[in-house]
């Protein structure tokens, strides 16, 4: 699943030239719903889109109120195009999911919406109509969200730094010390084998370590 979210100061929708609906101050969200997406993703998506903090607090500190703390408005688009797959320069949509299937997603994806938050605060436009929508971005502000892939590799170099030291017992090459990182171990459990110097660790490479360690862990990019 993935949205496009924008911090609006107004946003409405367009049918046929008539308006059917409109929101002030808040979050237009654009929404792309893919084959593979389930009530996990669902309730992920849900949960970033209502407390991403895109607003001022009272003391004018960016970034540090959510939607739902400043109890402002949501506006919702079903947007099957960020589904895009490019062939060459022609759109290819394939891996969004069907008309007869998104619909029910998209209804339970506003559903939890409101039941997570106001339900006189969450608009939308209308499934499967052409629509106009006029969007006032504030800032500019525009967020991409995406659910995370199942079994995904995180591309946090922090968390990298961590499964490194766990998967070779040593630390690597970047400004990381024994204090910054915790792998306690169990009395019971064997030592890890370390790689042959620190410098290997510093790149990309493939730890084949022995069956003492855990699973082997392949390519960490730091």
């Amino acid at each position: 699943m993935k949205a496009v979210v924008q911090r609006v100061t107004r946003a409405s929708v367009t049918v046929g030239g008539e308006q059917i609906s409109a929101i002030g101050r808040g979050i237009c969200v654009l929404l792309g719903i893919s084959l593979e997406d389930t009530q996990k993703e669902l309730e992920h998506m849900v949960r970033k889109i209502l407390n991403l903090r895109v607003f001022e607090d009272e003391s004018g500190k960016h970034w540090s109120k959510s939607v739902m703390d400043k109890q402002y408005e949501v506006l919702c688009i079903s947007q099957f195009t960020l589904q895009c797959v490019l062939k060459g320069n022609k759109p290819d949509f394939h891996l969004a999911m069907p008309t007869e299937q998104a619909e029910g997603f998209y209804n339970s994806f506003l559903e939890q919406l409101r039941k997570t938050y106001r339900p006189e605060l969450i608009k939308d436009g209308k499934f499967g109509a052409y629509m106009q929508v006029h969007i006032q971005n504030d800032g500019p502000v525009t967020i991409e969200l995406e659910s995370p892939a199942l079994g995904a590799a995180t591309s946090d170099p922090k968390q990298l730094q961590v499964l490194l030291v766990v998967a070779c017992g040593t630390l690597p090459q970047r400004g990381l010390t024994s204090s910054a990182v915790s792998t306690p171990r169990t009395p019971t459990a064997p030592r890890i084998p370390t790689c042959e110097t620190l410098g290997r660790c510093s790149g990309a490479h493939e730890l084949n370590h022995s069956a003492t360690g855990p699973a082997p862990v392949s390519y960490f990019n730091l």
